[in-house]
Protein backbone atom coordinates (compact mmCIF):
# COMPACT_ATOMS: atom_id res chain seq x y z
CA UNK A 1 0.00 0.00 0.00
CA UNK A 2 1.15 3.51 -0.61
CA UNK A 3 2.35 5.74 2.16
CA UNK A 4 0.16 8.69 3.13
CA UNK A 5 2.04 11.25 5.21
CA UNK A 6 0.26 12.30 8.41
CA UNK A 7 -1.21 15.76 8.78
CA UNK A 8 0.15 17.61 11.77
CA UNK A 9 -1.14 21.15 11.23
CA UNK A 10 -3.59 20.97 14.10
CA UNK A 11 -1.28 19.10 16.42
CA UNK A 12 -0.02 20.89 19.52
CA UNK A 13 3.56 22.01 19.47
CA UNK A 14 5.82 19.95 21.74
CA UNK A 15 7.36 21.91 24.57
CA UNK A 16 4.93 24.85 24.28
CA UNK A 17 4.30 27.09 27.29
CA UNK A 18 1.06 26.73 29.29
CA UNK A 19 -0.16 30.18 30.36
CA UNK A 20 -3.71 28.87 30.81
CA UNK A 21 -2.51 26.45 33.47
CA UNK A 22 -0.99 29.23 35.60
CA UNK A 23 -4.09 31.41 35.20
CA UNK A 24 -6.35 28.49 36.16
CA UNK A 25 -4.32 27.87 39.34
CA UNK A 26 -4.53 31.51 40.43
CA UNK A 27 -8.25 31.79 39.65
CA UNK A 28 -9.11 28.72 41.72
CA UNK A 29 -6.88 29.88 44.59
CA UNK A 30 -8.51 33.33 44.48
CA UNK A 31 -11.94 31.67 44.57
CA UNK A 32 -10.97 29.75 47.72
CA UNK A 33 -9.69 32.97 49.35
CA UNK A 34 -13.06 34.66 48.77
CA UNK A 35 -14.20 32.86 51.91
CA UNK A 36 -12.05 35.26 53.98
CA UNK A 37 -14.19 38.37 53.33
CA UNK A 38 -17.30 36.20 53.48
CA UNK A 39 -16.33 34.88 56.92
CA UNK A 40 -15.46 38.41 58.07
CA UNK A 41 -18.84 39.72 56.91
CA UNK A 42 -20.67 36.85 58.62
CA UNK A 43 -18.74 37.31 61.88
CA UNK A 44 -19.31 41.05 61.79
CA UNK A 45 -23.05 40.63 61.22
CA UNK A 46 -23.42 38.14 64.08
CA UNK A 47 -21.42 40.46 66.33
CA UNK A 48 -23.74 43.40 65.52
CA UNK A 49 -26.80 41.32 66.32
CA UNK A 50 -25.22 40.18 69.59
CA UNK A 51 -24.66 43.84 70.50
CA UNK A 52 -28.38 44.52 70.02
CA UNK A 53 -28.39 45.73 66.43
CA UNK A 54 -31.53 45.28 64.40
CA UNK A 55 -32.10 43.76 61.00
CA UNK A 56 -30.65 46.81 59.28
CA UNK A 57 -27.30 46.05 60.90
CA UNK A 58 -27.13 42.86 58.83
CA UNK A 59 -27.82 44.49 55.46
CA UNK A 60 -24.23 45.45 54.63
CA UNK A 61 -22.68 42.15 55.87
CA UNK A 62 -25.36 40.16 54.04
CA UNK A 63 -24.76 42.08 50.81
CA UNK A 64 -21.01 41.51 51.17
CA UNK A 65 -21.59 37.81 51.87
CA UNK A 66 -23.74 37.39 48.76
CA UNK A 67 -21.47 39.51 46.55
CA UNK A 68 -18.28 37.71 47.50
CA UNK A 69 -20.13 34.38 47.18
CA UNK A 70 -21.11 35.18 43.59
CA UNK A 71 -17.56 36.30 42.82
CA UNK A 72 -16.22 33.10 44.37
CA UNK A 73 -18.50 30.95 42.22
CA UNK A 74 -17.52 32.84 39.06
CA UNK A 75 -13.78 32.61 39.74
CA UNK A 76 -14.00 28.92 40.57
CA UNK A 77 -16.03 28.12 37.43
CA UNK A 78 -13.62 30.07 35.22
CA UNK A 79 -10.62 28.41 36.85
CA UNK A 80 -12.01 24.90 36.47
CA UNK A 81 -12.93 25.55 32.84
CA UNK A 82 -9.45 26.83 32.02
CA UNK A 83 -7.85 23.94 33.92
CA UNK A 84 -9.91 21.39 31.99
CA UNK A 85 -9.08 22.98 28.63
CA UNK A 86 -5.40 23.06 29.50
CA UNK A 87 -5.54 19.42 30.66
CA UNK A 88 -7.11 18.29 27.37
CA UNK A 89 -4.53 20.29 25.39
CA UNK A 90 -1.70 18.78 27.43
CA UNK A 91 -3.13 15.30 26.93
CA UNK A 92 -3.35 15.90 23.18
CA UNK A 93 0.28 17.02 23.16
CA UNK A 94 1.42 13.92 25.05
CA UNK A 95 -0.60 11.62 22.80
CA UNK A 96 0.78 13.39 19.74
CA UNK A 97 4.36 12.92 20.94
CA UNK A 98 3.77 9.25 21.79
CA UNK A 99 2.03 8.55 18.48
CA UNK A 100 4.75 10.36 16.56
CA UNK A 101 7.43 8.32 18.33
CA UNK A 102 5.55 5.07 17.67
CA UNK A 103 5.23 5.97 13.99
CA UNK A 104 8.98 6.54 13.87
CA UNK A 105 9.81 3.14 15.40
CA UNK A 106 10.85 0.58 12.84
CA UNK A 107 8.75 -2.58 12.53
CA UNK A 108 12.03 -4.48 12.93
CA UNK A 109 12.73 -2.84 16.33
CA UNK A 110 12.52 -5.58 18.96
CA UNK A 111 11.86 -2.94 21.65
CA UNK A 112 8.75 -1.62 19.93
CA UNK A 113 5.75 -1.58 22.29
CA UNK A 114 3.15 -4.29 21.58
CA UNK A 115 0.08 -2.92 19.83
CA UNK A 116 -2.25 -3.96 22.66
CA UNK A 117 -0.13 -2.15 25.28
CA UNK A 118 0.26 0.96 23.11
CA UNK A 119 -3.50 1.10 22.46
CA UNK A 120 -4.23 0.68 26.17
CA UNK A 121 -1.86 3.49 27.16
CA UNK A 122 -3.05 5.92 24.46
CA UNK A 123 -6.78 5.25 24.72
CA UNK A 124 -7.40 4.35 28.38
CA UNK A 125 -4.50 5.07 30.70
CA UNK A 126 -3.77 8.46 29.12
CA UNK A 127 -7.17 9.76 30.28
CA UNK A 128 -5.80 9.79 33.84
CA UNK A 129 -3.63 12.76 32.79
CA UNK A 130 -6.75 14.93 32.49
CA UNK A 131 -7.72 14.44 36.14
CA UNK A 132 -4.09 14.87 37.22
CA UNK A 133 -3.70 18.22 35.46
CA UNK A 134 -7.24 19.56 35.94
CA UNK A 135 -7.83 18.40 39.53
CA UNK A 136 -4.65 17.46 41.35
CA UNK A 137 -2.38 20.29 40.24
CA UNK A 138 -4.88 23.05 41.18
CA UNK A 139 -5.61 21.23 44.46
CA UNK A 140 -1.88 21.04 45.21
CA UNK A 141 -1.44 24.76 44.49
CA UNK A 142 -4.40 25.69 46.72
CA UNK A 143 -3.12 23.39 49.47
CA UNK A 144 0.18 25.31 49.36
CA UNK A 145 -1.08 28.90 49.08
CA UNK A 146 -4.52 29.11 50.75
CA UNK A 147 -3.58 27.72 54.22
CA UNK A 148 -0.69 30.19 54.44
CA UNK A 149 -2.99 33.15 53.73
CA UNK A 150 -5.55 31.90 56.27
CA UNK A 151 -2.78 31.40 58.82
CA UNK A 152 -1.66 34.99 58.20
CA UNK A 153 -5.22 36.16 58.97
CA UNK A 154 -5.61 34.01 62.11
CA UNK A 155 -2.21 34.73 63.68
CA UNK A 156 -2.83 38.49 64.38
CA UNK A 157 -5.99 37.54 66.31
CA UNK A 158 -4.85 34.41 68.17
CA UNK A 159 -1.38 33.01 68.26
CA UNK A 160 -2.62 29.84 69.99
CA UNK A 161 -5.18 29.07 67.27
CA UNK A 162 -2.45 29.63 64.69
CA UNK A 163 -0.16 27.21 66.55
CA UNK A 164 -2.91 24.57 66.63
CA UNK A 165 -3.41 24.86 62.88
CA UNK A 166 0.34 24.83 62.26
CA UNK A 167 0.74 21.68 64.38
CA UNK A 168 -2.06 19.76 62.64
CA UNK A 169 -1.30 20.78 59.07
CA UNK A 170 2.18 19.19 58.55
CA UNK A 171 0.98 15.77 59.71
CA UNK A 172 -1.49 15.53 56.84
CA UNK A 173 0.97 15.85 53.91
CA UNK A 174 3.46 13.65 55.76
CA UNK A 175 1.08 10.71 56.06
CA UNK A 176 -0.41 11.37 52.62
CA UNK A 177 3.08 11.21 51.10
CA UNK A 178 3.69 7.86 52.78
CA UNK A 179 0.37 6.59 51.46
CA UNK A 180 1.03 8.19 48.05
CA UNK A 181 4.17 6.15 47.41
CA UNK A 182 2.17 2.97 47.78
CA UNK A 183 -0.67 4.41 45.68
CA UNK A 184 1.67 5.25 42.80
CA UNK A 185 3.25 1.80 42.86
CA UNK A 186 -0.20 0.17 42.94
CA UNK A 187 -1.40 2.34 40.04
CA UNK A 188 1.65 1.41 37.97
CA UNK A 189 1.00 -2.28 38.62
CA UNK A 190 -2.65 -1.79 37.66
CA UNK A 191 -1.69 -0.05 34.39
CA UNK A 192 0.80 -2.79 33.52
CA UNK A 193 -1.85 -5.43 34.22
CA UNK A 194 -4.38 -3.52 32.10
CA UNK A 195 -1.94 -3.29 29.19
CA UNK A 196 -1.10 -6.99 29.45
CA UNK A 197 -4.80 -7.82 29.59
CA UNK A 198 -5.51 -5.78 26.44
CA UNK A 199 -2.58 -7.35 24.62
CA UNK A 200 -3.70 -10.82 25.71
CA UNK A 201 -7.26 -10.22 24.47
CA UNK A 202 -6.00 -8.78 21.17
CA UNK A 203 -3.76 -11.79 20.55
CA UNK A 204 -6.57 -14.22 21.36
CA UNK A 205 -9.04 -12.40 19.12
CA UNK A 206 -6.55 -12.52 16.26
CA UNK A 207 -6.06 -16.24 16.76
CA UNK A 208 -9.71 -17.10 17.42
CA UNK A 209 -9.93 -19.49 14.48
CA UNK A 210 -6.78 -21.31 15.60
CA UNK A 211 -8.13 -21.55 19.18
CA UNK A 212 -11.36 -23.10 17.94
CA UNK A 213 -9.61 -25.55 15.68
CA UNK A 214 -7.32 -26.63 18.52
CA UNK A 215 -10.24 -27.07 20.93
CA UNK A 216 -8.74 -24.60 23.38
CA UNK A 217 -11.79 -22.35 23.82
CA UNK A 218 -12.44 -23.37 27.43
CA UNK A 219 -8.76 -23.09 28.41
CA UNK A 220 -8.60 -19.63 26.84
CA UNK A 221 -11.79 -18.56 28.65
CA UNK A 222 -10.32 -19.70 31.97
CA UNK A 223 -7.14 -17.75 31.26
CA UNK A 224 -9.22 -14.63 30.46
CA UNK A 225 -11.12 -15.04 33.74
CA UNK A 226 -7.88 -15.41 35.68
CA UNK A 227 -6.40 -12.28 34.03
CA UNK A 228 -9.59 -10.30 34.73
CA UNK A 229 -9.60 -11.42 38.35
CA UNK A 230 -5.99 -10.31 38.76
CA UNK A 231 -6.84 -6.93 37.28
CA UNK A 232 -9.80 -6.64 39.69
CA UNK A 233 -7.57 -7.31 42.69
CA UNK A 234 -5.09 -4.66 41.60
CA UNK A 235 -7.88 -2.11 41.04
CA UNK A 236 -9.29 -2.79 44.51
CA UNK A 237 -5.82 -2.37 46.03
CA UNK A 238 -5.59 1.10 44.47
CA UNK A 239 -9.04 2.02 45.82
CA UNK A 240 -8.17 0.79 49.32
CA UNK A 241 -5.12 3.05 49.37
CA UNK A 242 -7.22 5.99 48.11
CA UNK A 243 -9.72 5.48 50.96
CA UNK A 244 -6.86 5.23 53.45
CA UNK A 245 -5.46 8.61 52.37
CA UNK A 246 -8.91 10.19 52.82
CA UNK A 247 -9.24 8.68 56.29
CA UNK A 248 -5.84 10.09 57.31
CA UNK A 249 -6.84 13.58 56.22
CA UNK A 250 -10.25 13.50 57.87
CA UNK A 251 -8.74 12.35 61.16
CA UNK A 252 -6.19 15.15 61.48
CA UNK A 253 -8.42 17.88 60.02
CA UNK A 254 -11.23 16.91 62.43
CA UNK A 255 -8.80 17.03 65.35
CA UNK A 256 -7.47 20.42 64.24
CA UNK A 257 -10.92 22.00 63.85
CA UNK A 258 -12.09 20.50 67.15
CA UNK A 259 -9.11 21.89 69.06
CA UNK A 260 -9.63 25.36 67.57
CA UNK A 261 -13.35 25.22 68.41
CA UNK A 262 -12.60 24.16 72.00
CA UNK A 263 -10.06 26.93 72.43
CA UNK A 264 -12.32 29.64 70.96
CA UNK A 265 -15.29 28.51 73.06
CA UNK A 266 -13.39 28.41 76.34
CA UNK A 267 -11.65 31.71 75.53
CA UNK A 268 -15.00 33.45 74.94
CA UNK A 269 -16.24 31.99 78.24
CA UNK A 270 -13.13 33.26 80.02
CA UNK A 271 -11.88 29.79 80.97
CA UNK A 272 -8.74 30.14 78.82
CA UNK A 273 -7.69 33.79 79.21
CA UNK A 274 -4.64 33.50 77.00
CA UNK A 275 -3.75 32.68 73.42
CA UNK A 276 -4.99 35.99 71.98
CA UNK A 277 -2.86 39.09 71.69
CA UNK A 278 -5.44 41.12 73.64
CA UNK A 279 -5.96 38.44 76.25
CA UNK A 280 -9.47 37.53 75.15
CA UNK A 281 -11.15 37.33 71.75
CA UNK A 282 -14.24 39.33 70.99
CA UNK A 283 -17.27 37.49 69.61
CA UNK A 284 -16.66 38.61 65.98
CA UNK A 285 -12.97 37.72 66.28
CA UNK A 286 -13.66 34.31 67.79
CA UNK A 287 -16.32 33.53 65.22
CA UNK A 288 -14.01 34.67 62.41
CA UNK A 289 -11.23 32.34 63.66
CA UNK A 290 -13.72 29.49 64.04
CA UNK A 291 -15.07 29.97 60.52
CA UNK A 292 -11.54 29.96 59.06
CA UNK A 293 -10.49 26.72 60.78
CA UNK A 294 -12.45 24.38 58.42
CA UNK A 295 -11.42 26.53 55.46
CA UNK A 296 -7.79 26.02 56.51
CA UNK A 297 -8.18 22.28 56.00
CA UNK A 298 -10.50 22.47 52.98
CA UNK A 299 -7.66 22.72 50.37
CA UNK A 300 -5.98 19.76 52.06
CA UNK A 301 -9.28 17.86 51.86
CA UNK A 302 -9.47 18.61 48.13
CA UNK A 303 -5.88 17.47 47.77
CA UNK A 304 -6.73 14.19 49.48
CA UNK A 305 -9.71 13.68 47.16
CA UNK A 306 -7.40 14.21 44.18
CA UNK A 307 -4.56 12.11 45.62
CA UNK A 308 -5.66 9.05 43.67
CA UNK A 309 -5.65 11.22 40.52
CA UNK A 310 -2.02 12.05 41.28
CA UNK A 311 -1.00 8.40 41.53
CA UNK A 312 -2.89 7.43 38.38
CA UNK A 313 -1.80 10.53 36.48
CA UNK A 314 1.88 10.14 37.22
CA UNK A 315 1.77 6.48 36.25
CA UNK A 316 0.03 7.45 33.00
CA UNK A 317 2.59 10.20 32.33
CA UNK A 318 5.44 7.74 32.76
CA UNK A 319 3.73 5.26 30.44
CA UNK A 320 3.27 7.97 27.78
CA UNK A 321 6.88 9.06 28.20
CA UNK A 322 8.05 5.49 27.63
CA UNK A 323 6.01 5.35 24.42
CA UNK A 324 7.38 8.73 23.35
CA UNK A 325 11.00 7.68 23.96
CA UNK A 326 12.97 7.33 20.71
CA UNK A 327 13.66 3.76 19.71
CA UNK A 328 17.05 2.30 19.00
CA UNK A 329 15.94 1.77 15.42
CA UNK A 330 14.40 4.99 14.10
CA UNK A 331 12.37 5.00 10.91
CA UNK A 332 13.77 7.56 8.44
CA UNK A 333 11.30 10.33 7.65
CA UNK A 334 8.38 8.39 9.15
CA UNK A 335 6.28 11.39 10.17
CA UNK A 336 7.62 14.12 7.90
CA UNK A 337 5.78 15.84 5.09
CA UNK A 338 7.34 15.02 1.70
CA UNK A 339 9.42 18.14 1.10
CA UNK A 340 11.30 16.43 -1.72
CA UNK A 341 10.11 15.56 -5.23
CA UNK A 342 11.70 12.33 -6.54
CA UNK A 343 13.44 13.03 -9.86
CA UNK A 344 12.74 9.65 -11.46
CA UNK A 345 10.06 8.77 -14.01
CA UNK A 346 7.68 5.83 -14.34
CA UNK A 347 10.09 3.10 -13.23
CA UNK A 348 13.13 3.93 -11.07
CA UNK A 349 16.51 2.26 -11.00
CA UNK A 350 17.36 0.84 -7.55
CA UNK A 351 21.01 0.87 -6.47
CA UNK A 352 22.18 -0.74 -3.24
CA UNK A 353 25.81 -0.13 -2.29
CA UNK A 354 27.55 -1.93 0.56
CA UNK A 355 24.45 -2.39 2.74
CA UNK A 356 25.03 -3.56 6.30
CA UNK A 357 22.37 -4.43 8.86
CA UNK A 358 22.22 -6.55 12.02
CA UNK A 359 19.26 -7.34 14.24
CA UNK A 360 19.57 -6.67 17.97
CA UNK A 361 21.24 -9.58 19.70
CA UNK A 362 22.06 -11.39 16.45
CA UNK A 363 25.37 -13.23 16.33
CA UNK A 364 26.04 -12.18 12.74
CA UNK A 365 24.67 -9.43 10.50
CA UNK A 366 21.70 -10.13 8.24
CA UNK A 367 23.42 -8.12 5.49
CA UNK A 368 27.10 -7.30 5.29
CA UNK A 369 28.38 -5.30 2.32
CA UNK A 370 25.40 -6.19 0.11
CA UNK A 371 25.26 -4.48 -3.31
CA UNK A 372 22.68 -4.77 -6.08
CA UNK A 373 21.46 -2.81 -9.10
CA UNK A 374 17.89 -3.23 -10.39
CA UNK A 375 17.26 -1.64 -13.78
CA UNK A 376 14.18 0.54 -14.42
CA UNK A 377 11.15 -1.65 -15.02
CA UNK A 378 13.09 -4.83 -14.20
CA UNK A 379 11.43 -7.62 -12.22
CA UNK A 380 13.84 -9.21 -9.77
CA UNK A 381 13.27 -12.16 -7.44
CA UNK A 382 15.31 -12.42 -4.25
CA UNK A 383 15.24 -16.18 -3.74
CA UNK A 384 16.33 -18.10 -0.68
CA UNK A 385 15.19 -20.04 2.40
CA UNK A 386 13.59 -18.35 5.39
CA UNK A 387 15.91 -16.42 7.69
CA UNK A 388 18.51 -15.47 5.09
CA UNK A 389 17.68 -11.73 5.05
CA UNK A 390 15.25 -11.38 2.13
CA UNK A 391 12.53 -9.57 4.09
CA UNK A 392 15.15 -7.42 5.82
CA UNK A 393 16.46 -6.33 2.42
CA UNK A 394 12.99 -5.20 1.31
CA UNK A 395 12.47 -3.38 4.61
CA UNK A 396 15.69 -1.44 4.09
CA UNK A 397 14.72 -0.51 0.52
CA UNK A 398 11.32 0.70 1.78
CA UNK A 399 12.93 2.76 4.54
CA UNK A 400 11.25 0.68 7.25
CA UNK A 401 14.56 0.41 9.08
CA UNK A 402 17.81 2.37 8.96
CA UNK A 403 20.80 0.64 7.43
CA UNK A 404 23.87 0.36 9.63
CA UNK A 405 26.03 1.19 6.62
CA UNK A 406 25.97 1.60 2.89
CA UNK A 407 23.65 3.55 0.60
CA UNK A 408 20.20 3.06 -0.94
CA UNK A 409 19.47 5.07 -4.08
CA UNK A 410 16.07 4.97 -5.78
CA UNK A 411 15.90 6.75 -9.11
CA UNK A 412 19.13 8.55 -8.23
CA UNK A 413 17.75 9.87 -4.91
CA UNK A 414 19.39 8.54 -1.76
CA UNK A 415 17.17 7.24 1.06
CA UNK A 416 17.69 9.73 3.92
CA UNK A 417 15.40 11.15 6.62
CA UNK A 418 14.76 14.13 4.32
CA UNK A 419 13.78 12.05 1.28
CA UNK A 420 12.31 8.92 2.85
CA UNK A 421 8.69 10.15 3.08
CA UNK A 422 8.61 11.21 -0.58
CA UNK A 423 10.31 8.01 -1.75
CA UNK A 424 7.92 5.82 0.23
CA UNK A 425 4.99 7.70 -1.34
CA UNK A 426 6.12 6.24 -4.68
CA UNK A 427 6.23 2.64 -3.42
CA UNK A 428 3.75 -0.18 -2.87
CA UNK A 429 4.42 -2.82 -0.23
CA UNK A 430 2.70 -6.21 -0.45
CA UNK A 431 3.41 -8.45 2.52
CA UNK A 432 2.59 -12.05 3.33
CA UNK A 433 -0.45 -11.00 5.37
CA UNK A 434 -1.58 -7.54 4.24
CA UNK A 435 -3.47 -5.68 6.92
CA UNK A 436 -7.22 -5.41 6.40
CA UNK A 437 -9.15 -2.82 8.37
CA UNK A 438 -12.68 -3.25 9.64
CA UNK A 439 -14.77 -1.79 6.82
CA UNK A 440 -16.05 -2.49 3.31
CA UNK A 441 -13.83 -3.84 0.55
CA UNK A 442 -14.03 -0.50 -1.25
CA UNK A 443 -12.91 1.44 1.82
CA UNK A 444 -10.03 -0.99 2.32
CA UNK A 445 -8.84 -0.20 -1.19
CA UNK A 446 -9.20 3.57 -0.84
CA UNK A 447 -7.68 3.73 2.68
CA UNK A 448 -9.01 7.24 3.24
CA UNK A 449 -7.33 8.69 0.14
CA UNK A 450 -9.66 11.39 -1.23
CA UNK A 451 -8.25 11.13 -4.76
CA UNK A 452 -9.56 7.57 -5.15
CA UNK A 453 -13.30 7.30 -5.74
CA UNK A 454 -15.57 4.38 -5.02
CA UNK A 455 -16.03 3.53 -8.71
CA UNK A 456 -12.26 3.41 -9.18
CA UNK A 457 -11.87 1.16 -6.13
CA UNK A 458 -14.57 -1.24 -7.32
CA UNK A 459 -12.99 -1.38 -10.78
CA UNK A 460 -9.68 -2.37 -9.14
CA UNK A 461 -11.43 -5.07 -7.09
CA UNK A 462 -12.95 -6.59 -10.24
CA UNK A 463 -9.60 -6.40 -12.03
CA UNK A 464 -8.08 -8.57 -9.29
CA UNK A 465 -10.83 -11.23 -9.49
CA UNK A 466 -12.69 -9.95 -6.41
CA UNK A 467 -15.82 -9.05 -8.40
CA UNK A 468 -17.90 -12.01 -7.15
CA UNK A 469 -16.91 -11.26 -3.56
CA UNK A 470 -17.82 -7.59 -4.04
CA UNK A 471 -21.22 -8.56 -5.47
CA UNK A 472 -21.93 -10.78 -2.48
CA UNK A 473 -20.73 -8.43 0.26
CA UNK A 474 -21.44 -5.00 -1.21
CA UNK A 475 -20.92 -2.42 1.55
CA UNK A 476 -20.84 -5.06 4.30
CA UNK A 477 -17.77 -4.69 6.48
CA UNK A 478 -15.06 -7.29 6.65
CA UNK A 479 -13.53 -8.03 10.03
CA UNK A 480 -10.34 -6.56 11.41
CA UNK A 481 -7.24 -8.35 10.03
CA UNK A 482 -9.33 -9.78 7.18
CA UNK A 483 -11.72 -11.82 9.32
CA UNK A 484 -14.06 -13.50 6.84
CA UNK A 485 -11.58 -13.42 3.94
CA UNK A 486 -9.36 -16.24 2.74
CA UNK A 487 -5.62 -15.78 2.36
CA UNK A 488 -5.93 -15.50 -1.41
CA UNK A 489 -8.70 -12.89 -1.14
CA UNK A 490 -6.58 -10.86 1.26
CA UNK A 491 -3.67 -10.89 -1.24
CA UNK A 492 -6.01 -9.87 -4.06
CA UNK A 493 -7.21 -6.96 -1.92
CA UNK A 494 -3.59 -5.84 -1.55
CA UNK A 495 -3.17 -6.08 -5.32
CA UNK A 496 -6.30 -3.94 -5.77
CA UNK A 497 -4.56 -1.26 -3.69
CA UNK A 498 -1.68 -1.49 -6.16
CA UNK A 499 -4.10 -1.11 -9.08
CA UNK A 500 -5.35 2.28 -7.79
CA UNK A 501 -1.85 3.64 -7.16
CA UNK A 502 -0.58 4.72 -10.58
CA UNK A 503 1.95 7.06 -8.95
CA UNK A 504 3.66 4.13 -7.24
CA UNK A 505 6.52 3.13 -9.50
CA UNK A 506 8.36 0.66 -7.23
CA UNK A 507 6.63 -2.51 -6.02
CA UNK A 508 8.07 -4.51 -3.12
CA UNK A 509 6.45 -7.90 -2.48
CA UNK A 510 7.42 -10.04 0.50
CA UNK A 511 6.52 -13.73 0.06
CA UNK A 512 3.23 -12.99 -1.78
CA UNK A 513 2.52 -16.66 -2.49
CA UNK A 514 3.45 -18.11 0.90
CA UNK A 515 0.82 -20.34 2.55
CA UNK A 516 -1.33 -20.44 -0.61
CA UNK A 517 -2.36 -23.47 -2.61
CA UNK A 518 -0.75 -23.79 -6.05
CA UNK A 519 -3.77 -22.65 -8.05
CA UNK A 520 -4.34 -19.55 -5.92
CA UNK A 521 -0.60 -18.83 -5.93
CA UNK A 522 -0.55 -18.90 -9.76
CA UNK A 523 -3.48 -16.49 -9.88
CA UNK A 524 -1.68 -14.12 -7.51
CA UNK A 525 1.48 -14.39 -9.67
CA UNK A 526 -0.45 -13.54 -12.83
CA UNK A 527 -2.12 -10.53 -11.22
CA UNK A 528 1.14 -9.28 -9.67
CA UNK A 529 3.04 -9.48 -12.96
CA UNK A 530 0.21 -7.80 -14.86
CA UNK A 531 -0.18 -4.93 -12.39
CA UNK A 532 3.58 -4.35 -12.12
CA UNK A 533 3.97 -3.81 -15.85
CA UNK A 534 5.96 -0.63 -16.42
CA UNK A 535 7.11 -0.55 -12.79
CA UNK A 536 10.20 -1.82 -11.01
CA UNK A 537 9.36 -4.99 -9.08
CA UNK A 538 11.43 -6.66 -6.35
CA UNK A 539 10.01 -9.87 -4.88
CA UNK A 540 11.40 -11.71 -1.86
CA UNK A 541 10.36 -15.36 -2.08
CA UNK A 542 11.34 -18.96 -1.55
CA UNK A 543 8.91 -20.06 -4.29
CA UNK A 544 10.98 -21.22 -7.29
CA UNK A 545 7.97 -21.00 -9.63
CA UNK A 546 7.42 -17.32 -8.82
CA UNK A 547 11.15 -16.63 -9.08
CA UNK A 548 11.29 -18.28 -12.50
CA UNK A 549 8.74 -15.81 -13.86
CA UNK A 550 10.92 -12.83 -12.98
CA UNK A 551 13.51 -11.25 -15.28
CA UNK A 552 16.36 -12.06 -12.91
CA UNK A 553 16.98 -14.06 -9.75
CA UNK A 554 19.21 -12.98 -6.87
CA UNK A 555 19.88 -15.99 -4.64
CA UNK A 556 20.43 -15.84 -0.89
CA UNK A 557 21.95 -19.03 0.44
CA UNK A 558 23.41 -19.06 3.94
CA UNK A 559 24.54 -15.43 3.66
CA UNK A 560 26.08 -16.06 0.23
CA UNK A 561 24.84 -13.89 -2.61
CA UNK A 562 24.83 -14.97 -6.15
CA UNK A 563 23.26 -13.47 -9.26
CA UNK A 564 21.36 -15.79 -11.59
CA UNK A 565 20.20 -14.77 -15.01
Amino acid sequence: MTHTPPTTDASPEPGRSRPRASLALWLQAAAALMWLPQAAALALGVGRIAEGGGATAMLAPAAALIGFGALRAGLDAAGQRLAFRDARAELSRLRFNATRALAARSPLDAGRAPSGLAASVLAEQAEAVTAYVARFQPARFKATAVPLVILACVAPLSWLAALILMAAAPLIPLFMALVGWRAKAASERQFVAMGEMNGFLLDRLRGLDAIRSAGAVEATAQRVRAEADGLRRRAMAVLRIAFLSSAVLELFSALGVALVAVYVGFNLLGQIPFGAWGGRLSLPEGLFVLLLAPAFFEPLRELSAAWHDRASGQAALEALERLAAPGRMALPGAVDEPAFAPPFGPAPVVRLKGLRFAHDGAERPALDGFSLVVAPGERVAVLGPSGTGKSTLLALIAGLAPAAGGRILIGGAEMTPDTAAALRARMVWIGQTPHVFSGSLSRNVRLGRPDIGRVQAERALRATALGPLLDRRGDAAVGENGLGLSGGETLRLALARLAVAPGATLVLADEPTAHLDRETARQIMDALIALSAGRTLIVATHDPELAARMDRIVRFDDARLEDAA
